[in-house]
């Protein structure tokens, strides 16, 4: 009961978080907003790390791996925050969360995890599903909801691929505060990269 209720406060946060972002672009952009929650959330993940002895800046063999993953992290919360702008919470959250569909059919690929009968059945349902949001901004001739739907739905992608990466390279044996790091540390970057051209 006790995880139940835990999974189900933790899934509220999320979606949460979704609206509170969507909130506050009323008086921010979301560029500066991406930018900032990657400097707070890095400031935080180094005093916990500090607090707790936790060593984030020996040689491990992990650092193109980890830059790899900061950008593509970077990225999809630019595509997140971005397209937040020209689509609804709603339909954001649920093409961002599109990722399990994506890293099933990247790690059939990239990472030898076959496709079996039931999987296949869950992608079809989920494809259709996929179809049916997309269906309405694009039978509408709503063009900017089509282009946040897009930019959500690429956000879900770029969520798999570093899932992916993280799976294929040596940050799958890294700490979970190093990697939380390198992938606020390229968001921070990236968006700093992309700010004078938004």
């Amino acid at each position: 009961m006790t995880a139940a209720a835990m999974m189900v406060g933790l899934t509220l946060s999320w979606g949460l978080n979704y609206v509170a972002a969507k909130v506050s672009y009323a008086g921010y952009d979301p560029v500066f907003v991406s930018i900032a929650r990657s400097i707070i959330g890095g400031l935080c993940v180094l005093g916990w790390c500090r607090l707790r002895g936790i060593k984030l800046f020996e040689a491990d063999g992990t650092l193109s791996a980890g830059i790899v993953v900061g950008v593509l992290f970077g990225v999809e919360f630019l595509f997140l925050y971005i397209g937040l702008e020209y689509t609804t919470v709603a339909r954001n959250t649920l093409l961002v969360n599109t990722m399990p569909f994506w890293v099933l059919i990247g790690g059939h690929f990239l990472l030898g995890e076959r496709i079996n009968a039931r999987k296949l059945g869950g992608l079809v349902l989920a494809f259709c599903g996929l179809l049916a949001v997309f269906s309405d901004g694009i039978f509408a001739g709503n063009d900017a909801t089509l282009t946040g739907d897009l930019l959500s739905l690429g956000s879900g992608i770029l969520w798999a691929l570093t899932s992916i990466v993280i799976k294929r390279s040596k940050l799958v044996e890294t700490s979970a505060e190093k990697l939380l790091l390198y992938q606020l540390a390229g968001a921070a970057v990236v968006g700093a990269l992309v700010m004078p051209f938004a």
